[in-house]
């Protein structure tokens, strides 16, 4: 019997940006994801065909420096042109990554200069003191490889953290205490900003609508 197929798919705020390639029906599409501040529903249709979808989540502080992350909030910039093997990027061409070549292909982004890493931020959102620089300055080095602000990166990460929670079954009270959340309108009011779902629509959810993938956050979420 096959399984039905969601109506939509639900996607969380998230604060790090990705590389999506897409495959369906013989078609291919190669997309940079930015960051996004707030949830987005993308409607179902079941009369497709079965997609397949790879992603490249990267962490805070890694960026394309031909094309900083602050451009790339909110919105995604696709290939303009694509093949079942090859798509375009920053005018040149460069191989499709799959599952088994994703690292090859981050490897190779490195060595031709293009994707670049500001450690310092990496560490700062893990939770580590920066002692060599002023708190501004790390502020603008974080906004530059990330394109938000480093309380925006904690609240997003957060309120996913709680997501995860709650989809395994733990008390709204529970996560509360667990995340960092001042009480349980605070973390009703994050729920709410950052997935458009209330802690019962999220316990509960399934049926005729899928979240987008959630992952174990690096960011020190705690106030």
């Amino acid at each position: 019997m096959p399984v039905p197929v969601p109506a939509r798919m639900r996607s969380l705020a998230n604060s790090n940006w990705e590389l999506v390639v897409w495959r369906d029906r013989g078609e291919t599409q190669v997309t940079l994801r930015g960051p996004e501040t707030g949830p987005t529903v993308l409607d179902l249709d079941p009369t497709l065909g079965e997609g397949h979808t790879i992603g490249i989540i990267f962490r805070h502080g890694a960026f394309l420096s031909p094309m900083p992350v602050p451009r790339l909030v909110d919105t995604a910039v696709s290939s303009p042109h694509t093949t079942a093997h090859s798509f375009v990027l920053q005018g040149e061409e460069w191989e499709t990554p799959t599952y088994d070549n994703a690292d090859v292909f981050v490897n190779r982004l490195v060595r031709a200069g293009l994707l670049v890493r500001d450690p310092l931020v990496t560490d700062v959102l893990r939770g580590d003191t920066a002692t060599l620089v002023t708190p501004r300055s790390v502020q603008r080095r974080v906004a530059a490889a990330t394109g938000l602000t480093q309380g925006a990166i904690r609240q997003i990460e957060r309120a996913r953290q709680a997501v995860m929670l709650l989809g395994r079954g733990m008390a709204a009270i529970d996560v509360v205490q667990q995340v960092g959340y001042h009480d349980q309108p605070h973390l009703a009011r994050s729920l709410t900003r950052f997935t458009g779902r209330t802690a019962s629509q999220l316990r509960q959810a399934g049926g005729d609508e899928m979240l987008s993938l959630l992952y174990k956050t690096e960011v020190a979420v705690r106030p």
